[in-house]
């Protein structure tokens, strides 16, 4: 039984507009992503107190909607779906491209780390050499 990669785990980021690395949380599987986001967004403003807003895609909606108004007293932006199938949705583009940039990086390509905190140490480093790639 010991050894074995733990599975189940979900990654949530915070981008800038230009798609570079703010905040990044892992956690298990089980937990709803409206209440992912909330924590989130939460510890990126921690960082970065000017954030203004933030704007996410529809399955943050309802409890991550109520908190970022009411507790954080930010804006939220939900993209919805325009039509049915695959679109490309309004700034959420820029999300889903730094996560294709990170699942790039053979580490993250799978869950090898056995702690959190050591896959989301592995998320900003693959972050950082992807950055450092582009000024050479």
């Amino acid at each position: 039984m010991g050894g074995k990669k733990i599975k189940g785990r979900k990654r949530h980021i915070v981008t800038d507009t230009m798609g570079h690395l703010l905040h990044v949380m892992v956690h298990a599987a089980n937990i709803h992503d409206t209440v992912a986001g909330c924590h989130v967004f939460e510890e990126a403003l921690k960082g970065y107190p000017s954030l203004a807003g933030v704007c996410a895609d529809a399955g943050y909606r309802k409890t991550m909607e109520k908190f970022v108004k009411d507790i954080l007293h930010r804006t939220i932006e939900i993209s919805q779906r325009i039509i049915p199938g695959w679109a490309v949705l309004a700034k959420r583009w820029v999300v889903e491209r730094t996560l294709a940039w990170l699942n790039s990086s053979r580490r993250l390509s799978k869950d090898y780390e056995i702690t959190i905190k050591s896959a989301e140490t592995m998320t900003v480093i693959s972050h950082a050499a992807l950055l450092i790639r582009r000024l050479a």
